[in-house]
């Protein structure tokens, strides 16, 4: 049972705690610097108390929240990152508008005496994976533009080339690097051509040969642009560094995973349409599925959760409120498509949505919810996905849930 509450603000230079018992007496208070001699000046603070006794929180605030709570854990004090929105609704039920650092780390110290039975307590065992793992989504965004831009320079230097092939093959791409039109392709030999867009190693070969490829230069109607040819060998460069560098990322992503919960892998695996990636983006974001009492707080955490405005007679159109992790929100709707279009069970139940008269993202978002349902049952009792004709998710949830 904890008795003293510390309430941190964090800035990029400095930092704020309170200290409060359970009556919220202020027992210390200190403002210092966001460095070891700041971090040791607060542990001379803690000392006074059992730590067993001690929670201390602070709100997320982006790269500024991770080093003192590591340095704190470490030091095997309990703590906590609070979702900055709790701590601004808290703060509006004072009527008084006064905001200073001392006062920030006040609340947050109130909000803990008030609040910590329904708080999880930060994990601290893969910070750095869930990092990559964000890396790895920025980069895959804009991988992502960087085809679409592709896409659109290659209409108009070899727009026969998408009809034919997969341009994103790296030997399509190193070809594209050196020569980014059909013009500059059409002169080159089979024998040039052949050597550019060999495989390296174990990659496979190109689905198109040498030969078509010269054809198809030949017969492409393009304009010719010496500034499109310019950029798209550019684009293309920086397209292939990216794809280096999120193999690089998924190598160490996939090491790390494996070293930690390779059962939670497979068992999300086994739904069929959810990867590898997919799979280790997700778990890397909620961590340990005991932190949630039930599906319906994994929801929220998400911030899919349904928000209702109404007012006398008037009732608005229901939305999801946005309020949580978007990076788990995004992963989750990534997993709902895939899901939706490869798994028998999911796509049964999405066309039921549609037949029902949902759009296309309320049918989505239909499976989403289900599908978190039958994830956070998954990962709570360690069972994998049943294969064949006879599952119903509902019924497969309720059995979960209820085990005979």
């Amino acid at each position: 049972m904890y008795q003293i509450f510390i309430g941190i603000d964090v800035s990029k230079d400095s930092f704020t705690a309170c200290a409060i018992d359970q009556g919220r007496k202020k027992l210390f208070e200190i403002s210092t610097s966001m460095e070891v001699r700041g971090f040791e000046e607060l542990s001379r603070c803690l000392l006074k108390f059992q730590k067993d006794y001690i929670l201390i929180g602070e709100e997320s605030s982006a790269c500024y929240q991770i080093n003192l709570p590591a340095y704190l854990a470490k030091e095997g004090y309990h703590t906590v990152i609070i979702n900055p929105l709790l701590i601004s609704n808290f703060m509006k039920l004072s009527l008084r508008k006064t905001k200073t650092d001392k006062k920030d780390a006040f609340v947050i110290a109130c909000f803990l005496s008030m609040f910590h039975s329904s708080l999880q307590e930060s994990s601290f065992l893969s910070p750095d994976f869930r990092e990559l793992a964000r890396e790895r989504e920025k980069l895959s965004s804009q991988v992502s533009t960087l085809k679409n831009d592709i896409e659109k320079l290659l209409a108009v230097t070899f727009p026969k080339a998408f009809k034919a092939t997969n341009v994103y093959s790296k030997g399509i791409l190193n070809l594209l690097k050196k020569y980014p039109s059909a013009w500059m392709i059409k002169n080159l030999s089979v024998s040039e051509v052949e050597e550019l867009i060999k495989p390296e190693g174990k990659r496979r070969r190109p689905d198109i040969s040498p030969e078509k490829i010269l054809s198809l230069a030949r017969d492409s109607i393009a304009y010719m642009s010496p500034a499109r040819e310019f950029i798209l060998s550019q684009k293309v460069s920086q397209l292939l560094l990216l794809e280096e560098e999120l193999e690089k990322l998924n190598c160490i992503l996939t090491d790390m995973f494996q070293e930690c919960a390779v059962e939670d892998l497979e068992i999300l695996k086994s739904i069929k349409g959810i990867g590898d990636v997919i799979a280790i983006h997700f778990l890397g974001e909620i961590g340990d599925t005991r932190r949630f009492d039930n599906y319906k707080k994994l929801i929220a955490y998400a911030g899919l959760d349904p928000t209702i405005h109404q007012s006398g007679r008037y009732v608005g159109q229901g939305k999801i409120s946005k309020g949580g992790n978007r990076h788990l929100r995004r992963v989750i709707w990534l997993m709902a498509v895939m899901v939706a279009r490869h798994n028998k069970t999911f796509r049964e139940y999405y066309l039921k949505k549609r037949e029902e008269g949902f759009s296309y993202k309320k049918a989505i978002m239909s499976v989403a919810h289900k599908l978190i349902r039958v994830i956070f049952a998954m990962l709570t009792h360690k069972v994998y996905f049943p294969q064949g004709q006879f599952l119903i998710v509902d019924s497969f949830y309720d059995y979960l849930l209820c085990p005979s």
